[in-house]
């Protein structure tokens, strides 16, 4: 791969033309950056680039970093390679990123999602010779229902809960799928209060424009019993303990890709849990894959083996390529 447009190295995806990587995860030089999920955008570069939309968040994150800005579209010269970041419809601000030289076109997808959630530019296909896919849910049983279905059983959950004299406590990743879970709850249930880490998130995009229902920090002095009926916005981190039992009497959800696994809401100790990713299910990664027209696709973390085989059996030029990106899990505060 000495002579491809992008290479693998032990620093990250590596662009030798132009003298730049793609969500290197060691310290380089220049950094573009699809996302500001901590396994993609990780602190130590000397210089980041990344969409206009995400660099709020990786300012929060990261500290006093050099940061250039970029809009969609835009088609900056790195040598003479040329580079511009489209939307990946993972959370806002998320990008893929499109590299061309002399006529051959790569681009670093990131992760990804299909479906249009209201919150995220949505995600626009790329036409390129050689595509560098996730795999977070590279297999047929994880299959997406349209997000307005998740909303009802939502809503109807923290509703019943609310009539019960219980409280609800939901699960999500601080970053994307807090707020895409908040702009699908019905305030009218009830108020709706927040994890620390969530609300800070909730700040950057308020100030970016972005519309979500009025929430209530949780602070040591707040009093459960003031705030009747209300659904509690925490960490994955936060579910089971301290913090969050003292909302009792209350049921707890968690919203991942992951719950559509059988055995998994048992392992998180969950009363309910909802499908919803920010990545694609099996049928949106075959679908963004089609629509690039790539031959050559490179598999990064997920089910990278078994989804290899499955698109080499479909024709493609499919191959396994080891990444420290971490994907959607559901022990840690996100990685995706």
């Amino acid at each position: 791969m000495a002579d491809a447009l992008l290479t693998f190295t032990d620093r990250g995806i590596h662009c030798p033309a132009g003298d730049f990587h793609i969500d290197p995860w060691r310290p380089v030089d220049r950094a573009l950056i699809t996302h500001g999920h901590a396994d993609h955008a990780r602190p130590g570069h000397a210089r980041y680039l990344a969409t206009a939309a995400a660099a709020p968040v990786m300012r929060h994150r990261l500290g006093d970093i050099h940061l250039e800005t970029v809009r969609y579209g835009e088609r900056i010269m790195f040598n003479d390679v040329a580079v511009s970041f489209h939307p990946a419809g993972h959370v806002p601000g998320s990008a893929q990123i499109r590299v061309e030289r002399g006529g051959e076109i790569w681009v670093a997808s990131g992760d990804y999602k299909l479906e249009n959630d209201g919150l995220s530019e949505p995600f626009e296909p790329v036409r390129c010779h050689a595509f560098i896919t996730e795999s977070t849910f590279g297999l047929p049983v994880f299959k997406w229902k349209p997000q307005a279905e998740t909303a009802r059983a939502l809503n109807a959950w923290w509703a019943a809960n609310a009539a019960n004299g219980q409280a609800t406590i939901l699960g999500a990743y601080a970053l994307g799928k807090a707020q895409r879970l908040l702009s699908l709850l019905d305030p009218d249930i009830g108020p709706i209060l927040t994890h620390g880490a969530v609300e800070n998130t909730n700040a950057i995009m308020r100030a970016q424009g972005i519309a979500l229902p009025d929430t209530t920090l949780v602070t040591p002095d707040l009093k459960p019993k003031d705030h009747p009926g209300a659904l509690i916005l925490a960490t994955p981190s936060a579910l089971g303990t301290p913090w969050a039992r003292r909302f009792a009497p209350a049921s707890s959800g968690f919203a991942s890709g992951w719950m559509a696994l059988r055995g998994v809401r048992r392992r998180r100790a969950a009363d309910r849990g909802f499908v919803m990713s920010d990545h694609a299910d099996w049928s949106g990664l075959n679908q963004a894959i089609r629509e690039t027209g790539a031959e050559r696709i490179f598999v990064t973390h997920g089910y990278t083996s078994i989804f290899s085989r499955w698109l080499a059996d479909q024709g493609y030029d499919a191959a396994v390529v080891q990444t420290d990106f971490g994907g959607e899990s559901l022990d840690g505060e996100d990685a995706a």
